[in-house]
């Protein structure tokens, strides 16, 4: 492999989320890539990706964050995401962020070559197509508007979740559109969000699942905690945490009380 390692070198992009709210989601996506056979690190130099300044046009801001990401990534052979929305921002907006600057423009299409989200990692780049794990129980899938739009990633997590023992899928009706959380979008136009997440909830209940599934933390916590103000005990984890079988404990938004 390259960088003379036997196993490919990959760095683990946390992201703040998971970081700051669901650290088993980190700790489910070290599992998932341990067990498809690489050697996983996580840089001490990365920051956030950017993207708040970036939506918000805080382009400068957005490209110091970038450049430190850049750099704490230069040595891998691929930096992974459990996030599609993280991911879609270093994939295709950083170069949109250098495109005046010829010597940042080739690291960030350098980096974008190596970046991956989790879920199209395992499957489009390592060959997992399924893993031996179990749930017993319903789930119903949300499809987060930046992996599905920016990434292209749809049937890869339903591949993987159909080989665990025990889980039911239960399509959820207009699965593909937004939940309302849109990173700022829902501090800058709350009652659209508000009235979004609601219909979403109520999708969720109509599906008949118990359990909702998602590759976005910001998707997921939007809609776990609408869904709790609503009175639904619907469990919500992160796809990592069922295909790693770390599914065991609280759900999002149960684990803060």
């Amino acid at each position: 492999m390259t960088n003379g390692h036997s196993k490919p070198r990959v760095g683990l992009f946390v992201t703040c989320l998971a970081d700051l709210y669901r650290p088993s989601v980190a700790f489910a996506t070290v599992k998932l890539l341990e067990d498809a056979g690489v050697t996983v690190e996580v840089p001490r130099a990365q920051t956030c990706c950017g993207q708040p300044a970036f939506n918000n046009g805080d382009l400068g801001h957005a490209r110091k964050l970038a450049m430190q990401v850049i750099k704490a990534f230069a040595d891998f052979d691929y930096i992974v995401a459990p996030s599609g929305s993280c991911m879609g921002t270093i994939k295709t907006h950083y170069v949109e962020l250098f495109e005046d600057d010829p010597n940042g423009l080739e690291m960030a299409r350098d980096l974008a070559e190596r970046s991956h989200e989790l879920i199209s990692f395992l499957t489009e780049v390592m060959g997992v197509s399924g893993v031996k794990t179990d749930f017993d129980g319903s789930v119903t899938y949300h499809d987060s508007c930046a992996g599905l739009r920016e990434l292209n990633i749809h049937d890869q997590p339903r591949e993987l979740l159909s080989s665990v023992q025990g889980l039911t899928l239960n399509e959820l009706e207009d699965n593909n559109v937004c939940c309302g959380f849109g990173g700022t979008f829902c501090v800058k136009y709350p009652e659209i969000s508000g009235r979004m997440v609601d219909d979403k909830c109520s999708r969720i209940e109509e599906s008949g699942a118990g359990t909702l599934l998602g590759g976005d933390l910001g998707c997921l916590l939007n809609i776990a905690g609408r869904l709790r103000r609503k009175g639904k005990t619907t469990q919500v984890f992160h796809i990592a945490e069922v295909l790693a079988g770390l599914a065991d404990g609280p759900g999002i938004a149960d684990a803060e009380g």
